[in-house]
């Protein structure tokens, strides 16, 4: 016999190696590939989208009020549940729109300055018929002397939005909802801090992490109460990161959940 060439050996190993890499870089270069077309389909569908469901919920306000003529009580309630329903889908395809913005890098940040109060104060008059419906109570606590953001104010009302929305949504009548806003310091640098929290269904600590990802549900479920896209707080996250800030959640199943989120005070 003959002995075995170590050198040989070792050569066809690295040759083995390098069409491995070779096979693995193509792999990922198509997958990234479909990851772009995917990223910009949901983003020219989503754009696509907006314009008839604007007309919809348009023309359907236009009957409601009256202006093309008298409704009875059944047609303005049936109408009504149309523009419900129609502005239901213009927040979840707005949501798919940010979202492939997100993951095309498309974001960007508009720095404006402003107070978080006036924010705060713009989401919650929004939100109090909605508040009122369910049988909830909302407050709102906000330090004072806190200095004004220089942030995307935009950005920033959407992050509100959306955590007081879900607040409101994951909390059974008779429930309270509140929002506090302090200052503190983190890494040596003074942040506006908020603090959205309820006395709502809570979220197990298994699953804190699971709400921040895309598309997951806690719920899956077909049955779930609760729908949506699954992108509400992944896109609060990237909004609240763009800005400098961070974003967490402390909650247990049955107790509620409390949303924090900080943004740094200062020139952007």
């Amino acid at each position: 016999m003959h002995p075995v060439d170590s050198t040989t050996t070792a050569e066809h190993r690295v040759v083995q190696l390098e069409e491995a890499l070779n096979e693995a870089a193509q792999v990922n270069a198509e997958l990234q590939s479909r990851d772009a077309l995917k990223t910009q389909f949901l983003a020219n569908i989503s754009h696509d989208l907006r314009t008839p469901l604007t007309a919809i919920i348009t023309h359907a306000e236009i009957l409601r009020d009256g202006i093309l003529g008298p409704l009875s009580d059944r047609q303005r309630e049936s109408i009504g549940s149309i523009i419900g329903g129609g502005r239901q889908l213009l927040q979840a395809v707005g949501e798919i729109l940010t979202y492939a913005r997100g993951a095309a890098n498309q974001l960007t940040v508009s720095p404006s300055e402003f107070h978080i109060s006036a924010v705060i104060a713009q989401v919650s008059a929004l939100n109090e018929p909605l508040v009122v419906k369910k049988g909830l109570s909302l407050s709102v606590d906000i330090a004072s002397g806190l200095p004004s953001l220089v942030a995307d104010r935009e950005q920033v009302t959407h992050v509100v939005s959306n955590l007081i929305g879900n607040a409101i949504a994951f909390t059974p009548a008779g429930g309270r909802v509140w929002v506090n806003v302090t200052s503190r310091v983190e890494s040596d640098l003074e942040h506006v801090a908020v603090e959205v929290g309820d006395t709502g269904i809570g979220i197990a600590p298994e699953h804190h992490d699971l709400v921040f990802r895309e598309f997951a549900q806690v719920d899956p479920s077909p049955s779930r109460r609760h729908h949506g896209t699954g992108l509400g707080l992944t896109i609060a996250r990237r909004l609240v990161e763009l800005n400098g800030g961070r974003i967490w959640l402390e909650s247990k199943l049955g107790e509620g959940s409390r949303f924090f989120f900080t943004l740094p005070v200062g020139s952007r």
